[in-house]
């Protein structure tokens, strides 16, 4: 049985001080080069993952945005994309309308970038925007009306949660809408999505591609719940939201012990 591995990155796979410790890169390497397929599910972008992961050596794609893309895991060429139709400027109306201002995601030319209107950033998203400095994808803009002219995949708001509950509530039917404190800071984020884009269906798509006949996951987070009710079996790590652990076919260590880690050395090993 050709079985895919797939883990959620921050509070999972990664430490509680965002990176990845030298026994889970070298034990995963090792088991990667003994034919495993693992790959990872991550809300970061390629180029933050990639920046974390450093030291991972992935040898199939990796799902990043939540599923909004799929990208190569050499090239960081995007695979499989989904973006919003005209609608979401309906949604950015509303949002401003409420001075909600938003970073906005975008491509151009297959090249993304991210725009926020400088001096109208919550102070949880100067913070955010602070650890992004140097970013090539980072292009500030001065006017709203700069948000209208971009190819939109996901949308990120960092506010107070009594002023993005509405939000959520109005939108989650409608498109893939994430409401969640960040693990780090504990601000709230609401992130919008297309409807299709999830690392449910990221994880589903790459898992016919590689033609595999199962599915194992592991996460933390209620942006992992999606995976972990299609998933074949489902691991959270003791860290994990109670929610997600109550779905899970069992709870492993915490992401400070290598968890995921010593979980696949010690099934992946016995299973081949």
């Amino acid at each position: 049985m050709k079985t895919l591995y797939v883990s959620d990155l921050d509070g999972t796979l990664l430490r509680s001080n965002e990176t990845l410790s030298e026994y889970t890169s070298q034990t995963i390497n090792q088991l990667v080069e003994e034919g495993m397929l693992f790959s990872y599910a991550t809300a970061r972008s390629y180029n933050t993952a990639h920046k974390v992961t450093k030291g991972f050596h992935a040898k199939i794609p990796l799902i990043v945005y939540n599923g909004a893309f799929v990208k190569d895991n050499v090239t960081g060429e995007i695979l499989l994309s989904y973006d919003f139709s005209d609608d979401i400027f309906q949604v950015l109306d509303d949002l401003l309308a409420h001075h909600i201002y938003p970073i906005v995601y975008y491509t151009v030319q297959q090249e993304e970038k991210f725009s926020y209107i400088k001096d109208k950033s919550t102070e949880a998203m100067k913070a955010f925007l602070n650890t992004r400095k140097g970013d090539s994808r980072d292009c500030p803009i001065n006017h709203e009306k700069e948000f209208y002219q971009k190819h939109i995949f996901y949308i990120t708001c960092i506010d107070e949660e009594e002023k993005l509950l509405p939000f959520y509530e109005k939108y989650q039917d409608q498109y893939r809408c994430i409401f969640q404190k960040d693990i780090y800071t504990n601000e709230q984020w609401l992130e919008i999505m297309p409807k299709e884009a999830s690392k449910s269906n990221a994880i589903m798509q790459l898992k016919n591609y590689l033609h595999c006949d199962k599915v194992v996951v592991f996460g933390d987070g209620l942006n992992d719940i999606d995976m972990f009710e299609k998933a074949d079996e489902s691991y959270a790590v003791r860290n994990a939201h109670p929610q997600l652990k109550q779905l899970a076919t069992g709870v492993i260590d915490s992401n400070d012990e290598d968890a995921v880690a010593k979980w696949l050395l010690l099934h992946y090993t016995n299973n081949k």
